[in-house]
């Protein structure tokens, strides 16, 4: 039964390279990839089913009992997050034949993106920080041929930016990971967590823990770290924007959630509490950047940072109910993030231009399209009863039983902005008088059907919070005693 927690790295893995010998035949190419994509959700969602039914899924790879081999950890945080991948990769493998042009596809796009999906399910899974920093770069090499894929001149240009931020930041994550074993001797986060508890995270551990914290801030997108994001995402086809934008981010933001609530817990008013403020300013700048661009798929991007911003905010203030909304909002997050990405993308399409200015009456022609895209704004903005609305809600109780009443008003206001910045592309792009096409009317049944299906799951995390929430609290419990992860990676 343990071996079963690998599968969703080994899988995807070997998905990749067998699609990567028939990648000139487009049509098999494709079959495969969906094929593969549907066994891997299948494995996941039964992981998840065991993790959440049994208990944790801990696998000692090679015998070697932890901490002295590589362990694979499927605990519930890390076995939801897989599934959500697994959810997002379905959706986008099927919206990708209508998105790319032939040449890319034959240009590896169905290797490199299972390749993406290993190092991601890897860096859930593992348990230990130096195999999450190797996981980072399965996962970093393969964005790296995905941002380049069409080979325009503006992919170019923004993917040695986006190389040499995450180059620069793996090699502080490498350093930092050497200066935490030369103190507590072993790389294991059940064991690491021990052995900085029974010394209370010196002087030199905090350090540590704030050069880590800068890695995965950098990874994340958090302010003031954000900057290299918002072009760097929009530049790919819009179903690699729809995989960064959904899953990039979330390692970074889920690496902090991992790491400063079983590892780094001793200096709460320090650490927990610059947590709340980088929050706070994520969610400003990240609105203010949504509000100041007429670019669909620019707003789409800038309104990941405050979406991470609103994660960050649960694990500041970092009590129950704030815990479980930051899971919460990090599982509605990926999904909907997603949708939008692939409706951008679509729009885009459709109006042969991404600039509102010269869009409008969409409506008339595309009226599914128009209506999702209304749909989304309400569940990204977190309007009841839909998904946002629970996460949000709870890390909103969270940070009032704690006292955290700036984080609250900015929070409130961050959503009406996020609402505001989502619905101007409904406005401007599809109210308004009817306009001429420009050619003839395009088929969007490919784009509406995988963005339908995230949508689904969306508002069942919502109006289906009654059968979810007792799960998502469970892993709030999980999180906040971290004895449970070390008794069961370690058998204690």
């Amino acid at each position: 039964m343990s071996n079963l927690a690998v599968l969703p790295i080994i899988l995807p893995l070997l998905s990749g390279i067998i699609v990567a010998f028939f990648s000139k035949k487009v049509m098999l190419s494709r079959t495969l990839a969906a094929a593969f994509t549907l066994v891997n959700a299948s494995v996941a969602a039964y992981l998840a089913w065991v993790v959440f039914t049994d208990g944790s899924v801990v696998l000692e790879t090679g015998g070697w009992v932890a901490p002295y081999g590589i362990v694979i950890v499927a605990d519930p945080l890390s076995a939801i997050l897989v599934l959500t991948t697994n959810i997002v990769a379905l959706a986008c493998v099927f919206y990708a034949p209508y998105a790319l042009t032939v040449k890319k596809e034959k240009h590896f796009f169905y290797a490199f993106y299972f390749f993406l999906i290993s190092g991601v399910s890897g860096a859930f899974l593992t348990g230990d920080l130096f195999n999450l920093f190797v996981f980072f770069e399965v996962l970093l090499m393969a964005s790296y041929a995905l941002i380049v894929l069409g080979g325009d001149k503006v992919q170019l240009r923004e993917s040695i930016k986006y190389v040499l931020i995450n180059l620069f930041s793996s090699i502080l994550f490498v350093t930092a990971i050497a200066f935490l074993y030369g103190i507590v001797g072993t790389v294991n986060m059940a064991q690491i967590a021990e052995r900085v508890g029974e010394v209370e995270q010196s002087g030199a551990l905090t350090t540590i823990a704030i050069l880590l914290l800068f890695v995965f801030a950098t990874k994340a997108a958090l302010f003031p770290l954000y900057y290299w994001l918002p072009k760097s995402y929009i530049v790919p086809n819009p179903v690699v924007s729809a995989l960064f934008g959904a899953l990039l981010t979330k390692v970074g933001i889920y690496s902090i959630l991992r790491v400063f609530s079983l590892i780094f817990i001793h200096k709460l008013e320090l650490t927990h509490e610059l947590f709340i403020w980088i929050a706070a300013l994520s969610m400003i700048f990240g609105v203010i950047g949504a509000l100041s661009t007429n670019n669909i798929k620019l707003i789409i991007a800038y309104n990941i940072i405050p979406a991470i911003g609103f994660i960050m905010m649960g694990i500041g203030v970092f009590n129950d109910s704030s815990m479980s909304g930051s899971v919460y909002y990090l599982v509605h997050d990926m999904i909907i993030k997603t949708a939008l990405f692939l409706i951008a993308g679509a729009v885009a399409y459709v109006a042969g231009t991404s600039d509102l200015k010269k869009m409008g009456g969409l409506l008339h022609h595309y009226p599914v399209l128009g209506w999702l895209l209304f749909l989304s704004a309400f569940v990204l903005a977190g309007i009841p009863p839909f998904s946002g609305f629970i996460g949000k809600l709870l890390l909103l109780e969270g940070a009032v039983a704690k006292d955290e009443i700036i984080i609250v008003i900015i929070a409130l206001i961050t959503s009406l902005l996020i609402l505001y910045s989502i619905i101007k592309i409904f406005i401007n792009g599809f109210w308004g008088e009817k306009k001429p096409l420009e050619g003839e009317k395009k088929s969007t049944a490919g784009f509406v059907v995988p963005i339908t299906f995230l949508l689904a799951f969306s508002v069942f995390l919502g109006v289906g919070a009654e059968y979810v929430y007792p799960s998502i609290e469970s892993i709030s419990t999980y999180l906040l005693n971290p004895d449970l992860y070390i008794d069961s990676v370690l058998k204690e």
